[in-house]
């Protein structure tokens, strides 16, 4: 006897078997520093307080479509030591250029597009003099459909004020 979660995700349990992570869809996604450390700011009355490697997350989240033009980004959290967003891949690429389908969608897999901006954040940190570090996987849900995405973006504002409480 098989349970759901084996059946439907891939061996190591972090993925959904079968899905192609290029595709248009909403993905929540959560990145945890290494070891959970608070590298990105602090918590105080319910409101998050970023410390320089914090803003410069920020600013790197929001370069995301830039570098990849089918990713979207809707709510998302920076926190002491993890990162909460949505991206939302809206465009197939057939659509875009269809010569370099296959290229796009190797370059603009989920995978790709996170493990990027992990890459070049931790580079920069370490290159101003900062202290950043995440842990090697990251979190994915899939959206599927307009009840998980409001409920989704709520746990994302929500988030500073439950984590005050820890």
């Amino acid at each position: 006897m098989t349970s759901f979660f084996s059946d439907t995700y891939s061996r190591n349990g972090r993925r959904l078997r079968g899905h192609d992570y290029s595709s248009p869809g909403k993905y929540f996604i959560t990145i945890n520093t290494k070891g959970r450390v608070q590298y990105l700011g602090k918590v105080k009355d319910g409101k998050m307080i970023l410390s320089e490697a914090g803003l410069l997350v920020q600013e790197l989240w929001h370069e995301i479509p830039r570098h990849y033009p089918i990713a979207e980004l809707d709510e998302y959290a920076v926190m002491p030591d993890h990162i909460h967003g949505i991206i939302i891949i809206s465009k197939p690429c057939e659509i875009m250029m269809p010569k370099l389908c296959v290229e796009t969608t190797k370059t603009h897999h989920l995978g790709v597009i996170i493990n990027q901006f992990k890459r070049t954040s931790t580079v920069k940190a370490k290159k101003i003099g900062l202290e950043l570090a995440w842990q090697p996987r990251y979190y994915d849900h899939i959206i599927r459909n307009r009840l998980d995405l409001y409920c989704t973006r709520q746990y994302i504002i929500d988030n500073p004020q439950k984590y005050d409480r820890r």
